[in-house]
């Protein structure tokens, strides 16, 4: 049974979640996380609404992160959405933005078929015709690899390990960013893990939960806790690089669904830097970095903040010789998944981001890290700087020895 429950009734009516909600900061006309949410909730026990204010809403967790009662507001808001879409008209673009993986795998099929993609999303964007099917000219939009990471992976030749796990690499990993997949096997390996992957996982279903495909979500969950639930029994930890996918799989899945294992599985999962400092506190972290003389900003993603397991990026980071870092702790960047991409939401999405942008070029570095590949795009875009993963800067380290 999920640890996790979904109950309005916990709302104490604070308005803490209000207070720390950045869309209710720059739109006057969201009703914000508790009404939106615990207080909208109740009525609709009773009645189906519609609440055009639910579509403000990011998904970004900083209600649930506030909460003092420990109500999971956002989650609330997300199933109430999916149900005042059913049965209506589905736009084109909020059907593309939360099924991203068929896309992926479509083009993964045909040698080029990534490039002409890439091609085609530039000229549409410059010519304005995203904006016709609901998602931003003017947003940044991940670009499809050439080849994926499942397609590397097949040829990289591992050291073999006692020790071993499962990597879940997820769409972005997998589709768009993919040598950021194959780091995390570098490092992995540096720190004596054979790693596995098992291309049986699909999406992990966030893009789809946001989109209000709930039942779509609900099949990847069933399919992806059966999946670790079979890796769990053999010992295998599962490592994940994007904070939406780790969050998904080890805390939404309980508050959205109810399949067996998912709690104990939610035991299993572990962020790759969450993982990495946790092998420094037990003295098995490889700490044979060589030096890398950089100064850059950290960026914590929301979806990062809700897990509660602390900063472990900075943590790590901080061990590399001659590499400087600093907490940038200046709230969401307003990407938030696909929110930002969504054209009628990029203003917004802009207006919630300044406070980091203008901490990134107070700062005046030329690179900030974050654990997020859609945080990573809204920082290139919007602070105009270079944006990595920290695990990019670990296997620099090691590869600097």
């Amino acid at each position: 049974m999920s640890k996790h429950v979904v109950n309005p009734d916990l709302c104490t009516a604070c308005t803490v979640c209000v207070a720390h909600c950045p869309v209710a900061e720059v739109v006057r006309e969201y009703r914000g996380p508790k009404l939106s949410g615990p207080a909208s909730e109740r009525l609709r026990l009773l009645s189906p609404q519609d609440d055009a204010s639910l579509d403000f809403c990011s998904n970004c967790k900083n209600c649930d992160i506030s909460c003092p009662s420990g109500v999971p507001i956002s989650t609330l808001n997300m199933k109430a959405r999916a149900k005042m879409w059913e049965g209506k008209p589905e736009p084109q673009g909020r059907k593309m933005m939360a099924h991203g993986e068929q896309m992926g795998k479509l083009l993964a099929r045909f040698p080029g078929a990534a490039s002409i993609v890439n091609l085609g999303m530039g000229l549409g964007k410059s010519l304005g015709m995203m904006d016709m099917v609901g998602i931003s000219s003017k947003a940044p939009l991940p670009s499809y690899a050439s080849t994926t990471f499942y397609k590397q992976f097949k040829s990289f030749k591992q050291k073999s390990f006692d020790k071993k796990v499962v990597f879940y690499p997820g769409c972005t990993i997998n589709f768009n960013q993919p040598e950021i997949g194959m780091d995390v096997v570098k490092v992995l390996q540096a720190n004596g893990y054979e790693v596995l992957v098992d291309e049986e996982f699909v999406c992990c279903g966030s893009p789809l939960v946001v989109g209000g495909y709930l039942g779509e979500a609900n099949e990847n969950a069933r399919k992806n806790t059966s999946l670790m639930n079979k890796w769990r029994a053999k010992g295998y930890p599962v490592i994940t690089a994007c904070t939406s996918c780790g969050l998904m799989l080890k805390q939404e899945y309980q508050e959205l669904f109810h399949h067996e294992g998912m709690d104990k599985n939610a035991e299993n999962i572990y962020d790759i830097m969450e993982f990495l400092s946790m092998l420094d506190d037990e003295d098995k972290l490889n700490t044979n970095f060589g030096q890398v003389n950089d100064t850059m900003l950290y960026h914590a993603p929301c979806h990062l903040r809700a897990q509660g397991m602390g900063l472990p990026a900075l943590d790590v980071l901080s061990l590399i010789p001659g590499y400087r870092i600093e907490n940038a702790a200046a709230g969401c960047c307003g990407m938030s998944g696909s929110y930002g991409m969504q054209a009628n939401k990029r203003e917004i999405s802009l207006k919630v981001g300044e406070k980091l942008f203008n901490r990134i070029r107070q700062a005046g570095v030329k690179s900030v890290v974050s654990d997020c590949g859609t945080c990573r795009l809204q920082i290139g875009d919007g602070a105009k700087v270079q944006a990595i993963h920290p695990v990019q800067i670990v296997a620099r380290a090691y590869a600097a020895k």
